[in-house]
């Protein structure tokens, strides 16, 4: 009872039907070995671990504690020995599992075990306990190597070898043998083959392709003898072969393992064989001869064995066989694969020969052999029993080279620009010529400098074996437009044009002359370069001039006239120039908003294409031309000028000289005399201000702010005057935020209002001639800040002509909005109180009610008994 207060709570509220399982029918061991019996408990989702109790019956009826999860002190007498030593013992798997085990079975165990689950439930769910029967029966497995083979068996590759062991039970019971075969090599091991209990044949990995060809086959040998066949022996067989030996019992279906052991059969070691593979060192022989090359073996195989040998060529004698070229195999077989001018022989049993045919200086290079052995298998198959390879054979193409001399001489020198170019590349002195050997031609350039750095060559042309001409990438795109021409003048010659030598083409030229000799395949291999001398194309050019001088032809007084301005260009050491003019403009010194800034206005190029370049003026798109008057004069007209249009002009002439046919060259630029424009006219001085009499305004009233604009100076006409209106609020205490552009009045009466994000409303107008009046409508919180306004004066000029002035801005007026607190907080205010009134009563009445009808009790009072006091007497 002490121990079942422990968890009581836990069971309570855990233990719903669950049911305690052992294994079914009974369980199988033999003496000596480990019994171990699982429980667990189906159906239970508790987060702590259920307790097992173990007992143990010899006869099935009277149980004697075993041991216990719950305490220590539960087993009998009898068995409290075995559990300190550990012979017995308890290990958890799960929350709801636990596992028995015995060590070293007795007969004396031999019985009924039950396990159970103690239990505190008034009402029994399910079943709380579980009995297995356990049956002890001897030690009657013999396992035992053959005595023959002897434990260590030394093999060849290919060569065959059979394991035996014996196997034998005397058990009362009907229990069937398994049977594997495993294999060691250092602390791993792997299985070979197995039988199992069933009677099924098993093969391990990688074994799987050797026993469906039959290589690995296990047969039975009389009552209990066990063979392990390999028809040909591999270099991954070798290793220590053991017979595992499994006794099985069927009980009510399924299998059960008795016991297993096992025993050491023997050690196979394979021997590699030896086949070495040897060619003659160094070979040299004439071009147009025979080469022959002999590839002797040595083996210590005399059995059946065929070889099969390769022979390769290599450029380097550190070549790998993959990236080699095969020549000629001679296969297991006998048959011979190899081109028409290589044979292959076979001179005797150790020796085979490679004949090579008009060897050319292409069959220089290193030879070897490659030979592999074949050895017969199962079923009329073969397998590699080794492998070797030669050591490569040097082979050497002695020919005679051709003997020339190449000279390079110029035979048109150019003095200038776009002049003719000529060198021819002259092949003399030529001996040992024949049929087989043509000549190509490359020719290179190289930038002629002074100093000793290294400069690399540039490839312009070059002249295959086949006569393909190939350009390199300076010449490519001149070659394709006819500027470099490449030709063969003679057998002996060639030439090297350029139509149009341009400043980049001075240099040092050289041309190499290769000499192509034909192959069997009737190919083309360069066999020998020649370099000739260079030679050096130069010319002293002088330097670009161009003079370009501007004047005003006609006099300009007014604003309103055309102004006129032309160019005349004159130039030197410039060939065939055109030119293109750029129209520039300065502001002059005095005008503050943008001093000494060009401008770029209008441009023609050397086509006479025309462009506007910063000419954004809508309203005067066509009011600036610019024409060529001569080839070498231009003319810059303005129309209907303005005195914005003030400053200093110039003309900007870039001379450009043909290249290459349609390409142009910039050769020069040169920069006009400045001519100015200024008007000296007393024109009107205008003012802008911002008054508004509502700077504090209170939220939703209404902003009203004037634009009011002075004139000082000579009188004008209001129909002679016009203005651009814009108003812009910066929405901060101080100028420290970008302004936002409000609304903008043009000068014929178009208003523009930018978008906004608040509910408020604007509205421009204007007033009188002078003022403009900007109202904000239902003003808001945001509409708080610095207004102020830009005015762009507009004076029509006594030809007619509007003239636009410099815009002027007013200083900033802030603007304040104020919000009403007494109709902010007069609506909340009213909801609040008379919410808090509702809810005051409506509480009071249900109170009431609960008190009235639902809490009424009759109390009695109960009597109290009456006492007089005693007197009591205090020290």
């Amino acid at each position: 009872l002490g121990r079942k207060k422990q968890h009581v709570s836990a069971l309570l509220s855990l233990c719903r039907g669950r049911v305690v399982r052992v294994p079914t029918g009974s369980l199988v061991r033999v003496l000596g070995t480990e019994l171990v019996i699982p429980c667990n408990v189906s159906d239970y989702d508790g987060p702590s671990e259920q307790n097992f109790d173990w007992s143990f019956s010899s006869s099935g009826s009277s149980f004697v504690e075993l041991a216990s999860t719950w305490e220590a002190g539960f087993a009998a007498q009898l068995y409290r020995e075995r559990l300190q030593r550990g012979e017995i013992a308890l290990r958890r798997t799960a929350n709801d599992a636990v596992e028995l085990h015995i060590k070293n079975v007795q007969t004396s165990d031999e019985g009924h075990y039950k396990c159970s689950t103690p239990s505190t439930d008034a009402t029994v769910q399910g079943n709380y306990e579980d009995t297995v029967q356990v049956k002890v029966l001897a030690d009657a497995l013999h396992v035992a190597a053959a005595p023959s083979p002897a434990s260590g068996l030394s093999l060849r590759l290919g060569e065959p070898f059979e394991l035996r062991c014996a196997a034998s039970t005397a058990s009362p019971l009907h229990t069937h043998l398994a049977l594997l075969w495993e294999l060691q090599r250092g602390t791993a091991r792997r299985s070979v083959l197995a039988l199992t209990h069933e009677g099924r044949f098993h093969p391990g990995p990688g074994y799987e392709q050797r026993y469906r060809a039959g290589d690995v086959r296990l047969d039975t040998v009389g009552s209990d003898g066990y063979r392990l066949s390999v028809a040909r022996a591999l270099a991954s067989d070798q290793g220590s072969y053991r017979c595992v030996v499994s006794e099985w019992i069927g009980e009510q279906g399924s299998w059960q393992e008795i016991q297993e052991k096992a025993v050491e059969v023997a050690t196979v070691l394979i021997q590699p064989t030896v086949l070495r593979a040897a060619v003659a060192r160094s070979v040299s022989v004439a071009e147009g001869k025979e080469l022959d090359l002999t590839c002797n073996i040595t083996t210590d195989r005399a059995d059946d064995v065929r070889p099969e040998v390769t022979w390769y060529f290599s450029r380097s004698p550190d070549s790998i066989l993959p990236g080699s070229p095969v020549l000629a195999r001679l296969d297991r077989d006998s048959l011979v694969h190899s081109s028409p001018h290589i044979a292959m022989s076979h001179a005797d049993a150790r020796s085979y020969h490679l004949l090579v045919r008009d060897v050319s200086k292409e069959n220089s290079g290193y030879y070897f052999c490659h030979v592999a052995l074949w050895a017969p298998g199962h079923n009329r198959s073969w397998h590699k029993v080794a492998e070797a390879r030669s050591a490569p054979a040097s082979v050497d193409v002695t020919w005679l080279e051709p003997d020339y001399q190449v000279y390079l001489n110029a035979s048109k020198v150019p003095e200038f620009s776009d002049d003719l170019t000529e060198l021819e590349c002259r092949i003399v002195d030529v001996k040992s010529s024949e049929a087989s050997v043509r000549f190509a031609v490359s020719w290179y350039y190289r930038v002629n400098r002074r100093s000793d750095d290294v400069v690399a060559s540039e490839l312009l042309a070059v002249m295959n074996g086949d006569w393909t001409l190939k350009y390199g990438d300076r010449s490519k795109q001149r070659a394709q437009d006819g500027d470099f021409i490449f030709s063969k003048e003679h057998t002996d010659t060639f030439s090297f044009r350029i139509q149009r030598t341009t400043e980049e083409d001075r240099g040092n030229y050289y041309c190499v002359v290769s000499a192509w000799t034909r192959q069997r395949n009737d190919s083309w291999v360069k066999s020998k370069d020649v370099f000739s001398k260079p030679v050096t194309i130069f010319w002293a050019s002088e330097d670009s001039v161009l003079v370009v001088k501007a004047r005003q032809p006609k006099p300009f007084f007014a604003a309103g006239n055309t102004f006129e301005m032309t160019c005349k260009v004159s130039s030197q050491n410039i060939k065939s120039p055109r030119y293109s003019v750029l129209i520039t403009a300065e502001k002059p010194v005095g005008d503050l908003s943008s001093p000494n800034e060009t401008k770029y206005i209008i441009s023609l190029d050397q086509d006479s294409v025309v462009k506007l370049e910063n000419w954004t003026d809508a309203s005067r798109a066509d009011g600036v031309v610019l024409e060529k008057v001569q080839e070498d004069e231009f003319r810059y007209r303005m129309y209907q000028t303005q005195v914005s249009d003030a400053g200093l002009y110039r003309c900007m002439v870039t001379a450009w000289s043909p290249v290459r046919g349609s390409l142009w060259r910039e050769a020069a630029t040169g920069l006009s005399n400045p001519i100015e424009i200024d008007f000296q006219t007393a024109g009107p001085v205008f003012n802008a201000s911002v008054h508004s009499d509502t700077p504090s305004v209170i939220r939703g009233d209404l902003i009203k702010l004037f634009c009011i604009i002075t004139v000082e100076g000579a009188a004008l006409d209001p129909d002679d005057m016009a203005f651009d209106v814009s108003w812009f609020a910066v929405h901060s205490f101080g100028l420290d935020k970008a302004p936002v552009l409000l609304s903008s009045l043009d000068r014929k009466g178009i208003v523009t209002t930018a978008e906004r994000d608040g509910k408020s409303e604007l509205s421009l107008e204007r007033v009188s001639v002078l003022e403009f009046l900007l109202q904000v409508h239902g003003s808001e919180d945001q509409d708080f800040g610095n207004y102020y306004c830009s005015v762009t004066p507009w004076v029509k000029s006594p030809t007619g002509s509007w003239q636009k002035e410099a815009e002027i801005y007013s200083k900033p007026i802030f603007v304040t909005v104020k919000m009403d607190v007494l109709n902010a907080f007069k609506y909340p205010l009213l909801i609040g109180v008379g919410l808090s009134t509702v809810i005051g009563l409506l509480s009071c009445l249900i109170g009431y009610c609960s008190s009235h009808w639902c809490c009424k009790k009759e109390v009695q009072e109960t009597r109290r008994e009456r006492r007089r006091l005693m007197s009591m007497e205090m020290d």
